[in-house]
């Protein structure tokens, strides 16, 4: 391959790992070479590239070989600005626009077109966009008649195993937590996922599983304290939570950004493992959990009949 593609980040971690499958997709689809950059500050200190670091992947080129690239770019926004982040371009030229549904579409190469004549081309978005996509995945063989499913798994597996202390870290926990095992994500800072509909979803599968053991996975030391206080003993893994509440991926976050990644993967192979999984699927970190346990059919999404939510991941698919 002589043409690259960067694949951008910007958002949590199950945002950017399906988004960035979505852009591997589309490099295969272009017959370009893949290049992820998470350079934003967010999973490592900023200007470190927190993808290696995290998982053992095929992609063996360093990003920051790109930085210097004397050619044209594609989208050419990123001309001169390889070694930023979409934050720093948006906070740059609009701050207002990170609210924007559409913004991706000025820091991304168009997803329409296969053959953009420029080497280098940027992928960037908050969410993947599959839909936009269909039409080249129906004309490609390698795609042709494949679930959304199997493909985001496939890539998943391929691209994203996390690193060893992640992988024996899950097994430890894994051990002492027995069977069977009732998963409950719970996101609580930035977005909150309403609590009441969680724990009457875990009520009835306990009452139909009596002697099942619960992981919970939060980002919200308040609603661990709740969960512990209802349910008793509950499993959760030794991770840091702001006592205030707030939101603790952000590139100003003052903790260790590496560790707290792996401990966010962690929760999420452990998601991944368990027997029955409760969650919102509004939240891309319990989607990428049900994908990589293939979980469809052992979770309740207590916001599937939200017509707000079901509404918005349609749309956000195709604009």
């Amino acid at each position: 391959m002589d043409k690259t593609l960067i694949i951008k980040a910007k958002g949590g971690l199950g945002n950017r790992m399906l988004s960035a499958v979505c852009g591997l997709i589309f490099a295969d689809l272009t017959g370009r070479a893949p290049i992820i950059d998470w350079r934003d500050g967010s999973y490592a200190p900023e200007g470190v590239n927190a993808y290696p670091l995290l998982f053992d992947t095929p992609i063996d080129t360093p990003i920051e070989a790109f930085d210097d690239h004397p050619g044209p770019v594609n989208p050419p926004v990123w001309q001169g600005d390889l070694d930023k982040s979409p934050t720093d371009l948006i906070d740059r030229l609009d701050p207002a626009l990170h609210s924007g549904a559409r913004v991706y579409r000025r820091f991304c190469t168009d997803l329409t077109r296969l053959h953009a004549p420029e080497d280098l081309a940027v992928f960037w978005c908050y969410l993947p966009k599959f839909g936009r996509l269909a039409s080249h995945l129906r004309r490609d063989a390698r795609f042709r008649g494949r679930s959304e499913d199997s493909l985001l798994q496939e890539y998943l597996a391929r691209y994203f195993t996390p690193n060893r202390r992640v992988r024996e870290a899950v097994e430890a926990y894994r051990a002492r937590f027995g069977r069977p095992l009732i998963g409950v994500h719970v996101r609580y800072t930035d977005r909150k996922i309403p609590v009441e509909p969680l724990e009457a979803a875990l009520d009835k599968a306990l009452a139909k599983k009596p002697g099942a053991r619960i992981f919970l996975a939060t980002d919200n030391i308040e609603i661990q304290k709740r969960f512990a206080e209802r349910y008793g003993d509950i499993h959760f893994t030794d991770k840091y939570l702001p006592e205030d509440g707030a939101r603790l991926h952000l590139p100003q976050a003052e903790i260790e950004k590496q560790r707290e990644a792996e401990n966010a993967l962690i929760d999420i192979h452990l998601l991944a493992g368990c027997d029955h999984l409760i969650c919102s699927r509004h939240s891309t970190f319990a989607e990428t959990a049900i994908l990589i346990g293939s979980l469809r059919d052992r979770m309740q999404d207590v916001d599937r009949f939200n017509p707000a939510v079901v509404s918005k991941r349609i749309v956000q698919r195709y604009i």
